[in-house]
């Protein structure tokens, strides 16, 4: 290149000296700036799930890609998966991609969800499939901020008929409709 001239890489090639540039300043020890925290973070649980779903699947006979054990499977998919977050992880801290901030995670949404199910499991003996399926979707709606009374009690009605049909009619589950009291 001559002197003084400027040349501009192509977007290809910015991308590819973006990506070395990463791998240097990890070889280096140099810190690192996470340009996009969700790439980032969403690769950091890739990679700990992939890795989770091989190592417990060790436990399990492994075999070969003629005959597949029960490991096999989630072996390879644990693998791949880790490989797919090593490589989205990257993407963040290389800032490839556009700049993502990671949001407050909601807590409390969080604990009427996990509330709603437990109290469904709790009150389908005692209360019934339809009682224990209001409950379920009431509690759990009430961890949204767009919380709306009537929305609520139009999908509480429609998955009743939709749950009513699939599982007591199509699959013919024995499960308890009505509440204890009413039964008998």
């Amino acid at each position: 290149m001559a002197r003084g001239r400027c040349a501009i890489p192509a977007p290809g090639r910015l991308r590819e000296s973006k990506q070395i540039d990463v791998a240097a300043r990890a070889v280096s020890g140099e810190t690192m700036r996470i340009h996009n925290q969700k790439d980032f973070w969403s690769g950091v649980l890739f990679v700990a799930a992939g890795v989770a779903f091989a190592v417990f699947a060790q436990e399990y006979q492994m075999g070969n890609a003629q005959r597949m054990g029960p490991a096999f499977f989630p072996t390879v998919l644990g693998g791949l998966l880790a490989i797919l977050g090593v490589i989205v992880g990257v993407k963040g801290l290389a800032g490839i991609t556009a700049e993502g901030r990671v949001e407050k995670f909601h807590f409390d949404a969080l604990g009427w969800v996990l509330g709603g199910v437990v109290l469904f499991g709790l009150l389908l003996r005692p209360a019934g499939l339809i009682g224990a399926l209001v409950v379920l979707i009431v509690v759990s709606a009430l961890g949204s901020h767009e919380f709306r009374w009537k929305e609520t009690a139009i999908l509480a009605a429609g998955l009743m008929l939709l749950v009513l049909a699939v599982f007591i009619r199509g699959l013919k589950l024995t499960i308890p409709i009505l509440p204890a009291l009413m039964q008998h």
